[in-house]
């Protein structure tokens, strides 16, 4: 079975909308305007693109990286890998053709099906709503989690707030940054 690794940039509580800069959030662009860069604090977005072996979307992160993701030189080696994007409205002609093989999968049955194929780690960038129904069926394996000591109050989370029963995360690694991150590794217990 694959490993379905969730991998965040989050607010202290629990922010992951708009981390890089995307129009219409009131703190768009938080992980740069407000925290000094240091290279070792982001290390992890490299090591994961040599682990992950396909990456997994939802139609809103797909149609927010696609455009510009495929032609950055910071993420060359997810380009040769397949991606997958769940949704129920996406078609194959919405798809863009400089970023490699990327199928389309309709339900979370389809990514539970992807999950028991051959092959290495699939990992999730982004796609909040989509790392809701994740949590919520159990597919997700692991979190990498770069938290970052903001308090961003109002905007879209990366755990969901169904009601359900606990969920054991393990802390497998952990760092913290001179510059007040904090990289925390949990494997989901099963």
């Amino acid at each position: 079975m694959r490993t379905l690794i969730s991998t965040a940039f989050i607010s202290l509580d629990g922010v992951v909308e708009a981390p890089g800069g995307e129009p219409g959030y009131r703190n768009s662009g938080w992980t740069f305007k407000h925290i000094e860069f240091l290279p070792e604090a982001f290390a992890i977005k490299g090591a994961e693109q040599k682990e992950a072996t396909a990456m997994l979307l939802g139609r809103t992160s797909y149609e927010a990286f696609s455009p510009v993701w495929p032609d950055m030189a910071d993420f060359a080696d997810y380009k040769v890998m397949p991606k997958y994007v769940v949704s129920t409205t996406l078609t194959e002609q919405d798809l863009v053709t400089n970023w490699g093989e990327t199928t389309i999968l309709r339900s979370l049955d389809e990514v539970a099906a992807l999950k028991e194929t051959e092959g290495g780690p699939i990992i999730v960038h982004g796609s909040a709503t989509l790392n809701h129904a994740l949590s919520d069926a159990g597919l997700i394996d692991r979190y990498h989690l770069l938290v970052f000591p903001l308090l961003l109050g109002a905007g879209k989370r990366l755990f969901s707030s169904t009601d359900k029963d606990a969920q054991k995360l393990k802390l497998v690694e952990h760092e913290a940054y001179a510059n007040g991150l904090q990289k925390q590794v949990f494997d989901v217990v099963h």
